[in-house]
C-alpha cells in the first residue's frame, strides 16, 4: 500500500514535473524543486520551491518557470545557437535575450495556456530587479528590453507593467534603428537559423556590430570556394614532365640571377657595415651601455597577464569625500526610515551573535600547572598534606581577540533598491556588534566611476582603439569605514549607498585584490574577508573589446591566490547568484531578506570553537559540489 504524502504541495509538484517533461518532449528529464536559483544543468531543471501553503504567487511562478525552460528545451538547438553567437558581452546578452523570447513566443502561439504562466514569471523577475522604478533608458538593461520587444511583437500580448516600463524606455530607439529588420520577425520565428541571422542584424543595427565577430555564413562560403579551387587544381591535367622541369630550371636560374647583388652594391654594403661597427665601438668606448628601464609591475599579483588600459582615472576614496556632511546625514536618515521594519529582526540576530561571541570571551583557566599564578583554591590540600606540591594556574587566551573583519560590498547597479539597503544596514549592525566584542571591522564598497567606460574609454578611442586593451573603465573603491575608525564616526557614511547615481558597474577581481592587500597590511593575527555580491563581474566597456570571460577569469585567479596564501579567511554570500562556483566557502541566498541571517551565521561559525559546528555552516557548498 502506497503511503500518502503529508505535504499538500506534492501532488502539484508531481503534476507540474510530468507536464514539464511532456512539453519539453523529454521523458528522461529530471525536475527538482529547490531554494537555489532556477536553471538548467545536466538534463535537470531546477524550479522554485513551492511551500505547503501553495500561494497563488508560488504556483504561478513555478508554472511560468517550468514552461519557459520546457519551451527552451523543445525549440532551441544549442549547436545552431553557438554557431551564430557573438563574441562581445553586450552583443551576446542581446542575442541570448532574443533567442529566449523566440522560444517562449513559439510556445505561446502553439499553447496559449503557457503565455499567462510565463507572464507571471516575467512579472516576478522584473519586480525583483526593480524595473518599475527605472525612469531613464541608460539605467535600463537594453538586452532585457530587446527580449521583451521580440516577445511583444511575436505574440501581440501586453507585458507586465514593470517589464513594459523597461521596453518602452528603449522602444523608440530600437524601432528607429532596427525597425526594418524586425519587420521580418514573423517569417523567421520558427526557423532558428534564420532568426539567428536576423538577431545578428538587429545587434548590428543597434550599434554593437563590432562585437559580432566573424560571420559564420561567410566563412562557409569561403571554405566552399577554397574546396572548389582545390578540386579544380586536382582535376587539371599536368603537362609533359620534361617541359615542366625545363621551366622550373629557367625560373630557378632567373631567381638566382635576381638574388645575386651587383658588385658596386656589395662594396657599398661592406663599407656601410664597417662604418656602423666603428660607430658602435666609439659609442661603447665613450661610456657604459644604456640601461633599459625596468618593466612596469603587473596590475595583478594573481594574474601577471591581466591588463589595464589606463589606471590614471581610478580612485580609492573615503565615503565622506563623495558627499557633503549634510547630504550624508540626510541619506542616512532615509536609510533608517526605509528599513525601520527590518531593524528589529536584524538587531535580534546581532544580539544573538554578540552573546555567542561574549560567551567565548568569558575567562577560562588552565589548572594544575607547575608555574603561573598561585591557585589559592587548592591551598587547603597543601595545608592538609605539606608534601603536596603547590598548584598554579594560567588564564587562557580567547581565539579571536586579535581579529579584523572586512565586509566588501558590491555597489553595482544590479544591487539598486532593497538589496543595497539591506546590505548597508546589515553591515552597520554587524560593525557595531563586533566592535562591542573587541573585533575590528572594515567596510568597503566597489563600483566604477562611470557607465560604458568613462575617461579610460575616451582615451582608448582617442589613441586608436588598441586591440584587447584589458580593463577599460575607471574604478571607484570606496572606504565606508576603516578598521581603526569607531563605528559612531563612520555611521553616516553608509547612507552614501542610497545616493542616486553611485551604483554602476562591478569589477570584482580587482576589488577583491584591493581588499586583500589592505587586510594583509593589518597587524591583527586573524583576518576575515566577507564578500557580498549579487552577480558575476560585468563591465560592458571591458567585455565589449576583450573575451567574454575576461573579468570572470581574473576573479577566479584572485580567489585562488587568496585561498592559496591563507593569510586571509575568505567567505562569500551571493544574493540570487550561485557564488559557490567561485568561492570555496560560500552560501547563496535567494531573497535579500535572508542576508542578515546569512551574515551573522557565517561570522558566528568562524568564531565557533566546535569544528563540527563550523563544518555545518561553512561546509555546505563542499557537500553540494561533491554531489
Amino acid at each position: 500500500m502506497t503511503r500518502r504524502s503529508d505535504n499538500p504541495a506534492d501532488p502539484f509538484k508531481k503534476a507540474l514535473a510530468e507536464a514539464t517533461k511532456a512539453m519539453a518532449d523529454d521523458a528522461e528529464l529530471s525536475v527538482a524543486y529547490t531554494v537555489d536559483p532556477p536553471g538548467i544543468a545536466n538534463d535537470t531543471v531546477r524550479l522554485p520551491q513551492v511551500s505547503r501553503r501553495m500561494t497563488r504567487d508560488e504556483v504561478m511562478l513555478a508554472r511560468g518557470t517550468a514552461d519557459a525552460y520546457a519551451l527552451r528545451l523543445r525549440f532551441h538547438d544549442a549547436v545552431t545557437h553557438n554557431r551564430y553567437a557573438p563574441e562581445g558581452q553586450m552583443a551576446r546578452e542581446l542575442y541570448e535575450a532574443m533567442e529566449t523570447a523566440r522560444c517562449e513566443a513559439i510556445g505561446a502561439r502553439a499553447m496559449p495556456g503557457t503565455a499567462g504562466n510565463i507572464d507571471a514569471r516575467i512579472a516576478e523577475d522584473a519586480a525583483r530587479k526593480g524595473y518599475g522604478q527605472i525612469t531613464e533608458a541608460e539605467n535600463a538593461p537594453l538586452a532585457s528590453a530587446a527580449g521583451y520587444l521580440i516577445r511583444h511583437l511575436a505574440t501581440g500580448r501586453a507585458l507586465p507593467p514593470d517589464a513594459a516600463n523597461v521596453m518602452e524606455l528603449w522602444r523608440d530607439f530600437m524601432e528607429r534603428q532596427a525597425g526594418d529588420t524586425l519587420s521580418n520577425l514573423q517569417e523567421v520565428l520558427d526557423d532558428q537559423t534564420a532568426f539567428a541571422r536576423m538577431a545578428r542584424k538587429v545587434i548590428e543595427d543597434l550599434g554593437y556590430g563590432d562585437q559580432l565577430g566573424e560571420d559564420p555564413d561567410q566563412q562557409d562560403d569561403q571554405q566552399d570556394q577554397d574546396s572548389e579551387e582545390e578540386d579544380q587544381d586536382e582535376d587539371q591535367p599536368q603537362e609533359d614532365g620534361g617541359d615542366q622541369d625545363d621551366s622550373d630550371q629557367v625560373e630557378d636560374t632567373r631567381e638566382d640571377e635576381d638574388s645575386q647583388p651587383d658588385d658596386s652594391e656589395a662594396a657599398v654594403s661592406v663599407d656601410d657595415m664597417e662604418d656602423m661597427d666603428m660607430s658602435d665601438e666609439a659609442e661603447m668606448a665613450d661610456g657604459e651601455p644604456p640601461i633599459e628601464p625596468p618593466a612596469p609591475p603587473p596590475h595583478s599579483e594573481a594574474d601577471p597577464n591581466y591588463k589595464v588600459f589606463c589606471a590614471d582615472f581610478d580612485e580609492e576614496i573615503r565615503a565622506e569625500d563623495l558627499a557633503e556632511p549634510a547630504e550624508l546625514e540626510r541619506l542616512r536618515a532615509y536609510l533608517d526610515q526605509q528599513l525601520e521594519p527590518l531593524k528589529g529582526a536584524v538587531g535580534r540576530l546581532a544580539n544573538k551573535l554578540q552573546r555567542r561571541l561574549q560567551a567565548q570571551q568569558n575567562r577560562s583557566w588552565l589548572f594544575d600547572l607547575e608555574e603561573g599564578i598561585l591557585d589559592a583554591g587548592r591551598l587547603a590540600r597543601v595545608v592538609a598534606n605539606p608534601t603536596t606540591p603547590l598548584s598554579f594556574k594560567q588564564e587562557k587566551d580567547t581565539e579571536f581577540k586579535d581579529t579584523v573583519v572586512t565586509l566588501l560590498l558590491d555597489n553595482s547597479g544590479s544591487m539598486r533598491g532593497r538589496p543595497i539597503s539591506i546590505a548597508a544596514i546589515c553591515a552597520d549592525v554587524l560593525a557595531r556588534t563586533l566592535e562591542r566584542c573587541d573585533v575590528k571591522v572594515e567596510i568597503l564598497g566597489f563600483t566604477t566611476r562611470a557607465w560604458k567606460g568613462g575617461l579610460s574609454r575616451e582615451k582608448w578611442l582617442a589613441e586608436g582603439r588598441e586591440q584587447t586593451p584589458g580593463r577599460l573603465n575607471d574604478l571607484r573603491h570606496i572606504i565606508y569605514k576603516s578598521a581603526d575608525a569607531p563605528w559612531r564616526r563612520a555611521r553616516p557614511n553608509l547612507g552614501l549607498m542610497m545616493k542616486e547615481g553611485l551604483l554602476k558597474e562591478n569589477i570584482d577581481g580587482e576589488a577583491l585584490e584591493w581588499a586583500h592587500r589592505r587586510m594583509v597590511m593589518r597587524p591583527e593575527a586573524r583576518k576575515i574577508l566577507m564578500v557580498i555580491s549579487d552577480g558575476a563581474p560585468v563591465d560592458d566597456s571591458t567585455l565589449s573589446v576583450n573575451s567574454a570571460s575576461y573579468l570572470e577569469k581574473h576573479l577566479r585567479d584572485v580567489i585562488a591566490m587568496v585561498e592559496k596564501r591563507r593569510q586571509v579567511e575568505l567567505i562569500a554570500i551571493g544574493i540570487g547568484h550561485y557564488v559557490t562556483r567561485y568561492y570555496e566557502r560560500a552560501v547563496t541566498i535567494t531573497d535579500v531578506e535572508q542576508l542578515a541571517v546569512a551574515m551573522t551565521e557565517q561570522l558566528a561559525a568562524l568564531f565557533d570553537k566546535d569544528p563540527r559546528a563550523r563544518a555545518r555552516v561553512m561546509g555546505i557548498n563542499k557537500v553540494r559540489r561533491a554531489v
